[in-house]
């Protein structure tokens, strides 16, 4: 529903297949996995092989770190048993970027995971099923000096042992703002409006990265498309099938956020798209879902 880049072949360091596990929270009530559900599955490959590998190793010595900054994900509409393991493809390559004059802009880890479940649903008469294709996951990484002052954060360059200097790769990122816009083929609804909940943020909403976790601003904005859809009359007997976020500033406990959307309607599904500001008005991070039966 939103594109991304297709899942490369990867390098033989650079990828893993491997077991996760669901919680109850992860499946809706007819089995079909929730997209939400698909980031956890990139910690196995994290853990396995980036944390791991020579190159990222080397380069968080000197302070070069690869930030999440944007992720599309889809899920099937195969019902999978949440008390039987899933199995995970997952795989990184690095790429890079260039501005109008033809220079290295940016740097990138690129990360996907191909996620799939014993077919099925829980209960005493449920008899297992194949394993089946449940969700995908893109996941855009950009390199920075995380810690550095502001002007010298921006790396163009790894130069590190492990990583080539400038990956081979090119990677034409997206402008950030186009997670606000319709999919193709999608008819506006409405016009763009804040919806009337402010959400604050306490430590509950934060991870050990020391900031409010990357998944709250997606639980955030699939409230608030609710609320605009129960306030339009539209049907609630839905399930979020595809989200496209991308992510400018983090926020912290303490803060204050607000959602700024519009519905549209794409086929049979229902989707709203749009931003999260800060209280100062300055966008946290871009968003668009779509919803189906």
């Amino acid at each position: 529903m939103f594109p991304a880049p297709p899942a490369p072949a990867f390098p033989d360091d650079q990828h893993a297949t491997f077991e996760g596990a669901l919680r109850y929270e992860d499946c809706a009530q007819d089995g079909r996995l929730v997209p939400i559900a698909l980031p956890p599955t990139m910690g196995g490959l994290w853990r396995t092989v980036i944390s791991t590998h020579a190159g990222q190793r080397a380069a968080l010595k000197t302070g070069v770190i690869p930030i999440l900054t944007r992720m599309t994900l889809l899920s099937l509409d195969q019902p999978v048993r949440i008390d039987r393991a899933i199995e995970v493809r997952a795989g990184f390559v690095l790429a890079h970027d260039r501005d109008a004059t033809g220079e290295v802009s940016r740097l990138f880890m690129n990360v996907w995971t191909d996620v799939k479940g014993i077919a099925g649903r829980i209960g005493p008469r449920q008899v297992d099923g194949a394993l089946s294709p449940a969700g995908t996951l893109f996941a855009e990484h950009t390199f920075t000096r995380l810690f550095a002052p502001p002007d010298q954060r921006k790396v163009t360059r790894l130069e590190v042992e492990g990583y080539p200097a400038v990956p081979e790769l090119r990677y034409a990122a997206p402008a950030p703002a186009t997670a606000a816009e319709a999919p193709d083929g999608a008819t506006w609804l409405d016009e763009l409006a804040r919806d009337p909940v402010d959400v604050p943020f306490t430590l509950d909403q934060t991870d050990a990265n020391q900031h409010v976790n990357s998944l709250v601003y997606i639980r955030t904005f699939c409230d608030a498309a609710a609320r605009r859809f129960a306030a339009a009359g539209k049907p609630l007997k839905l399930r979020s099938k595809a989200v496209d976020i991308a992510y400018r500033k983090p926020c912290f406990a303490g803060d204050r956020v607000y959602s700024v959307l519009r519905m549209f309607s794409l086929g049979d599904s229902l989707g709203a798209a749009g931003h999260i500001a800060g209280e100062d008005g300055k966008v946290r991070c871009y968003v668009r879902v779509c919803f189906a039966p």
